[in-house]
């Protein structure tokens, strides 16, 4: 018996597997009729839309906060915070981020899916006038007839729009 044979070779080649890819992952959402992206490494759960407990004179797009397993998360609905409408309905969800050390929800139409967008996949953002700050836009993902903005989430939360850092 050779020490080769102690190393199974199907794990060998998944850690091979993973080191080759070169794409990246984006959980995929809706916000009325535009599909937006954003960095999966950023999501920490999905969860149904619950009405939290409102904040005193907070911004129209913070909807409350709601207390997650000890965790007081404050909830913003990023469909107020984009100019869009929302309508709260079974379809509306909460996802739940890690962003800039700290938790927060965003509210959105609907959930997706999860796409892994190859760099070719992803094309630089348009430098044209657009309803949301361009600086969180990272670019466009294209899957066949389907289009992605694709969102710096963690500079959006980050920014000072939000309130939310200090």
């Amino acid at each position: 018996m050779s020490s080769t044979d102690l190393v199974p070779s199907t794990g060998a080649q998944a850690v091979q597997t993973l080191a080759r890819t070169d794409g990246r992952q984006f959980l995929t959402f809706r916000i009325g009729e535009e599909e937006y992206g954003l960095d999966i490494l950023r999501v920490q759960e999905i969860r149904s839309y619950e009405a939290p407990t409102r904040v005193a004179n907070a911004p129209a797009f913070v909807k409350g906060v709601v207390n997650l397993r000890g965790v007081i998360v404050p909830i913003l609905d990023l469909r107020v915070r984009l100019g869009q409408p929302g309508e709260y309905n079974a379809f509306t969800v909460v996802i739940v981020l890690n962003v800039a050390g700290r938790v927060v929800g965003i509210v959105v139409d609907s959930v997706s899916d999860v796409l892994e967008l190859s760099a070719e996949e992803i094309k630089a953002r348009p430098e044209v006038p657009a309803a949301m700050d361009a600086r969180f836009i990272t670019g466009l993902g294209k899957i066949g007839e389907r289009m992605l903005i694709l969102l710096d989430i963690e500079a959006m939360i980050q920014s000072p729009d939000f309130g939310l850092v200090d």
